[in-house]
């Protein structure tokens, strides 16, 4: 085992994984001194994150004898917990000059071994402080992470593509500045729109792309959320998910949900319907946002609203959504914010406004999402709504994103701008 980590080690100082997106918003430092621990939706790039943040480390100068990558999911690799230490045997071996200290780990799928988390531990006190992980949702979750690692760690979260990130994937214009160049980005756009943007898949036909998605959605319900959270019930939880998948960008009721199942004949209470929700979220199949109020009190016991992860995933799964091209302009809205790493909430009174935007200052921004904007009706609804909302903040601008009108709207008491939505988040 340890000659089989040896071969492995160089293998991959030498692998090249070819052409690597950079990812928009994981500005992820290499020299913390804090073990970086990496999470996030399914096949949403978190290998090929550790391989930009190595080709970062070696145009930085680090010699690639410094550098130790293990994926364990490599199936030539059968690791006890007993075992880990010969990774730093085998390594120590084929560099007996190199100070380990400045050696970097990356150490892939690292849950795969039961009792990983004390030997991350150890090689964090004694060896190097220059250490990265990443987890699988079906048995490692963020929080966990947090808590095995004990105040040694900073987590990051990577989601699927951006639109920024898909464009660049289909090689998409840089710029809005010509009407070519504009005609290219609102057909990338609504490619975004009903394909989504999971790494893989930029490259694949539509139909091929919905069978990949379907199975991405069955791993997440049986591996990351029935077999991890050993569910008693999966039809529950199925139709369940079903509900938040009809329901997604409307405030979801968990009590109606929870109705509707006993009309049906089963036995759950909703209680189990809150946790079926929380593991949606933790396993980034869905994200939810509450409504805002200035009391957090508040905020906490309303009516969630539900995003989908992704919006192929949604379509591959609910192919009704797909004749409403409001829902997933809003659901690819609500994504591209969480992607920012903003927080985000709905308001409603006797009208609506789809999010307040937090930003990291703290500063509020009120949004809309209105695929046009032509008809009098959606016009007077969607502005009324926006306005309330700026009103009910204390603020003067508000943003209307559609999805390829622009417009500036002057009202008494508010400022409203109509972007396009390859506009707004090609710019970001």
């Amino acid at each position: 085992m340890k000659q089989q980590l040896k071969d492995i080690i160089l293998e991959n100082q030498q692998f090249n994984p070819g052409t690597i997106i950079k990812r928009d918003y994981m500005h992820i430092p290499l020299n913390t001194g804090m073990i970086i621990s990496i999470m996030g939706a399914r096949r949403s790039g978190k290998t090929f994150l550790l391989y930009y943040l190595i080709t970062k480390l070696k145009k930085e100068g680090l010699p690639v004898e410094n550098i130790v990558f293990i994926n364990f999911e490599d199936e030539r690799l059968n690791l006890k917990s007993t075992d880990l230490d010969l990774i730093l045997q085998a390594y120590q071996e084929l560099f007996p000059d190199t100070d380990i200290k400045n050696t970097c780990f990356f150490f892939d799928e690292i849950q795969n071994v039961n009792g990983w988390e004390k030997f991350i531990r150890r090689v964090y006190d004694t060896k190097s402080k220059n250490l990265f992980v990443t987890g699988s949702n079906s048995r490692l979750l963020s929080t966990e992470i947090a808590t095995e690692l004990r105040g040694r760690t900073v987590s990051y979260t990577i989601y699927p593509f951006s639109f920024n990130e898909f464009v660049k994937a289909k090689n998409g214009p840089d710029n809005h500045s010509t009407q070519t160049n504009r005609a290219k980005l609102i057909t990338l756009a609504e490619q975004f729109m009903f394909e989504g943007g999971f790494p893989e898949l930029t490259r694949f036909d539509r139909p091929f792309k919905i069978k990949i998605l379907q199975e991405y959605f069955n791993v997440m319900i049986y591996r990351d959320i029935i077999e991890r959270y050993t569910i008693s019930n999966p039809e529950v939880l199925k139709y369940f998910i079903k509900k938040i998948f009809s329901a997604v960008t409307g405030p979801l009721s968990v009590n109606k949900a929870y109705n509707d199942l006993k009309s049906m004949g089963y036995k759950v209470s909703n209680k189990y319907l809150y946790e079926y929700l929380h593991y949606c979220n933790s396993v980034f199949l869905t994200q939810s946002i509450n409504k805002f109020d200035f009391s957090e009190i508040k905020q906490a016991k309303s009516d969630k609203k539900v995003y989908i992860i992704d919006n192929g995933l949604l379509n591959a799964i609910d192919f009704h959504v797909s004749e409403n091209r409001g829902k997933l302009l809003e659901n690819m809205v609500a994504m591209e914010f969480l992607k920012q790493g903003k927080k985000l909430f709905y308001y409603k009174d006797q009208t609506e406004c789809d999010f307040i935007v937090q930003e990291e200052r703290g500063n509020l921004i009120p949004v809309q999402v209105s695929l046009s904007l032509r008809e009098t009706s959606t016009r007077l609804r969607e502005t009324k709504g926006l306005i309330n909302a700026c009103n009910y903040i204390g603020v003067k601008n508000g943003t209307i994103i559609t999805f390829d009108e622009e417009e500036t709207i002057s009202e008494s008491s508010c400022k409203i701008n109509a972007i396009p939505f390859y506009r707004y988040f090609r710019q970001c």
